[in-house]
């Protein structure tokens, strides 16, 4: 597992096929934006003008694309999973066998059927496919220290370890086809609510005029601590908003969230809250800021205008 096809080159593609050329890895790259080209190539990977390009030889083809649809274009050509394997995708131009490693956060209905369908392209060998959806944000993809959460055969999972280590610290292959996806939807959920309640934290210390950074500096010590309050807290008190996860992507995985919750019975009544939250913080059009804007909102809501924003030691919060 040598030579890899990357596509998708964003916020989060763009550290991790980074961190596989520093591991030694050969990566090919193709992405809509030639500054994704630029920065892969700086760090010694290779730019790929098609997907035909990028796949050509690829002993696996890993993709970090925004949403269902967009894996189904660049796998499947651009007629999608139901017209087939079409001439500009990935299935018509990689090698028989090759590894397809999905890192995106997609519904895991279309996961379980790009795996099903992708198995049977081409010859009676067909495809590999993981989905691997990952967790810890833009920081965790340029420290290789993602979580990623693993649906597929275990003999794959096995094959593509090496790939996965440059690129994380906890590796779980959770399940069959579409598992990486449902665990990912639990991830999201949590994170949204998370952020919610910190946001909420933060409006009640500073509207009850206690020093809101010393209140989540022990907040972070005792049980209420969390990755989220850890790595948001001190840009939240800054209200520093520039994305590392967008509220329209984060927007996307609750109604993923609450598809699957529909689907499977279970009940997210706190995760319907916060979904409603987010499409809120998204119609006032703050979509393109980071997830934890959703303070912005719990502001509005709380009646606070013009807050002022902390000067923060980032080892505070």
């Amino acid at each position: 597992m040598k030579t890899i096809g990357f596509i998708g080159l964003g916020i989060m593609g763009s550290p991790m096929a980074a961190n596989l050329v520093r591991a030694g890895f050969d990566v090919t790259g193709h992405t809509r934006s030639p500054a994704g080209l630029d920065r892969l190539v700086a760090v010694g990977g290779r730019a790929a003008g098609s997907i035909a390009e990028a796949v050509a030889g690829a002993d696996a083809v890993i993709t970090m694309l925004p949403d269902s649809p967009d894996v189904e274009a660049v796998l499947f050509g651009s007629g999608g999973l139901a017209a087939g394997a079409g001439p500009d995708g990935v299935l018509a131009n990689a090698a028989p066998g090759t590894l397809i490693i999905d890192m995106s956060t997609i519904n895991p209905r279309t996961a379980r059927a790009i795996a099903a369908a992708a198995t049977d392209v081409g010859t009676a060998a067909g495809f590999r496919v993981l989905d691997a959806p990952v967790s810890g944000g833009e920081r965790g993809a340029v420290e290789g220290t993602l979580s990623i959460m693993v649906g597929g055969a275990g003999d794959d999972v096995a094959a593509a370890m090496p790939v996965f280590e440059a690129l994380g610290t906890t590796i779980v292959h959770v399940g069959p086809a579409g598992a990486g996806q449902t665990v990912k939807t639990a991830n999201q959920l949590v994170v949204a609510g998370t952020i919610q309640l910190v946001a909420e934290a933060i409006v009640l210390l500073e509207t009850s005029g206690v020093d809101a950074a010393a209140g989540l500096r022990v907040l972070a010590g005792g049980l209420a601590g969390s990755t989220v309050l850890d790595r948001k807290g001190a840009s939240m008190l800054a209200r520093e908003f520039a994305p590392g996860f967008r509220v329209d992507l984060h927007h996307k995985d609750l109604g993923i969230m609450l598809e699957a919750a529909r689907s499977s019975g279970a009940a997210v009544p706190l995760g319907a809250q916060v979904a409603q939250l987010m499409a809120a913080l998204r119609a006032q059009g703050d979509g393109e800021l980071d997830h934890t804007a959703l303070l912005r909102l719990t502001e509005r809501l709380s009646g606070v205008t013009n807050p002022a924003p902390h000067q923060v030691d980032r080892s505070d919060a």
